[in-house]
């Protein structure tokens, strides 16, 4: 039987990196990132990405390899991750994926197939979105398309730009392009479960420490251009997005106080964490453990053992 992947996935907060970390060193794994805005070079401090020196001398994959600038392409992370899969397991080690993007972990171990782009017709979506704002849109993708605008906030415009790109290009559902529940790599999917209370208060706990760390200057310090949108961090497509980054940014264009960056990046950071717990928990594979405290990794080997992803 090929080696199993061994996923941990959950919202953020919830002690993904701690356990990955925990599990490669049991299982003499190397960990692989499937967190989107963590493959982007230099947005440490807002993404958690955990620093060299506390990975524990554990080889640590697809981190920092996109610039700022560069839009998000599941298909080409698609391809890098699944190279780097069967690197590992060909060596003997199992692969430990890591991170809450839900659609990164799918185009791992399911049978996804991600439609092509068309610049032009992205390039009209996103002058529309520029001028009409991401609620209109996401009104024309729930009348078209109503399953994919369920699973899409209605203030997340690059993923409605790209829902309804699909459905232009492809003549079908954007939601039609998600397949079931089925695996193409054999894989063993852990969850880490924080009741919502607990987990609200990690987010604030950790929003502090990222503005404690610096975060206002590794935003000030990616935008460069002295204030240029057309450089930097703020021609990231992606990047100019990611919570906290577009908070701080909305700071320092003068929009709003650093207080109140600092405020919206907690709510919205707990937001995204509720569409995190809701897209994992439509997967009826993933097996979920309590991880209200400590890190449950004695948990998480009997699940891999029960399932035979790893030895007894």
């Amino acid at each position: 039987m090929p080696q199993p992947v061994i996923a941990v996935v959950g919202p953020t907060a919830a002690g993904k990196s701690e356990l990955s970390l925990r599990l490669a060193e049991a299982l003499d794994g190397e960990v692989i990132n499937a967190d989107s805005m963590q493959l982007y070079r230099g947005m440490d401090i807002g993404t958690g990405k955990l620093p060299l020196a506390e990975r524990r001398g554990i080889p640590h994959h697809l981190l920092d390899i996109w610039d700022v600038t560069e839009p998000a392409s599941v298909s080409e992370y698609q391809r890098l991750a699944r190279a780097v899969v069967a690197d590992i397991a060909d060596r003997g080690r199992p692969p430990v994926l890591v991170g809450g993007s839900g659609l990164y972990v799918r185009a791992v171990i399911d049978n996804l197939e991600f439609p092509g782009t068309d610049p032009a017709l992205r390039e009209k979506l996103e002058g529309e979105l520029a001028v009409v704002g991401p609620a209109v849109l996401h009104a024309r993708l729930a009348a078209a398309d109503p399953a994919a605008a369920a699973g899409i906030l209605p203030s997340n415009g690059r993923r409605i730009v790209r829902a309804l790109e699909v459905i232009e290009l492809s003549g079908r559902p954007f939601s039609a392009t998600l397949p079931d529940y089925t695996s193409v790599l054999p894989a063993v999917q852990i969850g880490l479960d924080v009741p919502r209370p607990e987990l609200d208060r990690r987010i604030a706990a950790r929003v502090r420490q990222m503005w404690a760390d610096g975060l206002v200057d590794e935003v000030r310090s990616l935008a460069g251009g002295g204030g240029d949108p057309g450089s930097g961090l703020r021609a990231g497509r992606t990047a100019s997005r990611a919570l906290g980054y577009a908070q701080v940014l909305r700071f320092l264009d003068g929009e709003c106080t650093e207080l109140q960056a600092e405020q919206d990046t907690v709510q919205a950071t707990r937001r995204f964490a509720r569409r995190q717990e809701s897209w994992f928990r439509r997967d009826p594979r993933v097996r979920w453990l309590s991880a209200a405290e400590p890190v449950p990794t004695d948990l998480a080997l009997t699940v891999l053992r029960e399932c035979g992803a790893v030895a007894d």
